[in-house]
């Protein structure tokens, strides 16, 4: 996606092309005119590279020298006024809406003077500035909503960020009670009896066997607890997918976008939503292939289990009803299609997984 991202950015470069229409069409072109042409190109391309890398800066190292490089270069060549249009797409990523709007308003009051001022005659003149009065308007707003997608969802990120720290520190404090309310008497009645072994050898077996019984009493709960502590992952739920599956002969065949860095309270819950989908594909499908698939497409994670089984029109049971509540709560939604096997998709915003 990034590499997709950065390519479109350079592409965009191409518009400095205007710059060659005058030029090229002008019978009275000598090399102090291309000469204009390639101090704009090589003033300009640093700016605008700078722009996407280093976005605190684009007010003043960006939008106020392109637009007083365009103010300079326009009156000579009207395909400068394209630079405007940039100028527009820097107030639209640096700026508020509001800001950015007042920039809009400059940036065309601007190139409505040089179309009284300008020295390139008419109508060739207006050829080159009128696209670029619309144009600017068009991709400031365009730029303007999509920088306001890309800040709320980074607020997003960090509200997340943070209740996820606050929900740890509480699920800590919590571990610790709960720890001390399950061991502490147990821990207590085999030190008792540890004593009782002390001070009385004759009832040294008896006692060894109930502390023996005692001790296994209070792993059994740890384990308990414990499992019920840890968070789930989908790369565990994939190999225990792939073990319990093969164990009743089904095939699985597992597709998963490795590039994915995902949120863990969002990965817990897509983990064990994908462990109910697979529960049920081995208890009821009766199945001979299954297909995982993990991947980002069209705004959202999508999990998405599939098998070639007898496939289920009954109604959902607990587990499937538990699974739509859990990911509605991420804001996304589970799906269950097919027939002649059965589909169950489990999808969430991106912005919300990762």
């Amino acid at each position: 996606m990034k590499n997709v991202t950065g390519i479109s950015r350079w592409f965009h470069l191409l518009y400095l092309g205007n710059l060659l229409w005058s030029p090229i069409f002008d019978p009275g072109t000598d090399w102090v005119d291309w000469a204009l042409v390639a101090v704009v190109v090589a003033v300009f391309v640093p700016m605008y590279v700078l722009s996407w890398q280093r976005p605190s800066l684009v007010r003043w190292w960006c939008l106020v020298p392109t637009v007083v490089l365009g103010a300079l270069v326009t009156p000579f060549n009207t395909g400068a006024a394209v630079l405007f249009v940039y100028a527009a797409a820097f107030a639209g990523l640096a700026e508020s809406r509001r800001a950015a709007m007042r920039w809009f308003v400059g940036l065309s009051a601007l190139i409505c003077l040089f179309t009284v001022v300008s020295t390139v005659p008419m109508p060739y003149r207006l050829w080159g500035l009128l696209p670029s009065l619309v144009f600017l308007w068009l991709v400031g707003v365009v730029q303007v909503e999509w920088s306001e997608r890309e800040r709320d969802a980074a607020e997003l990120r960090i509200r997340t960020a943070r209740v996820e720290h606050l929900a740890t520190l509480a699920e800590r404090e919590r571990i610790a009670r709960d720890l001390h309310d399950l061991l502490g008497h147990t821990l207590t009645a085999i030190i008792v009896r540890a004593q009782l072994v002390a001070a009385d050898p004759a009832r040294a077996a008896e006692e060894a066997t109930e502390i023996e019984r005692t001790a296994r009493l209070a792993l059994g709960e740890i384990r308990d607890a414990v499992s019920g502590w840890r968070s789930a992952s989908l790369e565990t739920e994939l190999e225990a997918a792939r073990a319990a599956l093969t164990s009743l002969g089904v095939e699985v065949v597992v597709r998963r976008d490795e590039g994915l860095v995902i949120v863990g309270s969002t990965e817990h819950e897509l983990a064990l939503a994908l462990r109910e989908a697979v529960t049920n594909v081995a208890r009821h499908a009766h199945a001979s292939t299954c297909h995982i698939g993990i991947e980002a497409r069209e705004g959202e994670l999508r999990v998405v289990v599939a098998d070639d089984g007898i496939g289920s029109r009954g109604p959902e049971g607990n587990g499937l009803t538990g699974m739509r509540e859990r990911i509605a709560a991420l804001g996304g939604l589970v799906r269950r299609t097919g027939s002649a096997g059965t589909t169950v998709t489990i999808a969430v915003p991106l912005r919300v997984a990762t």
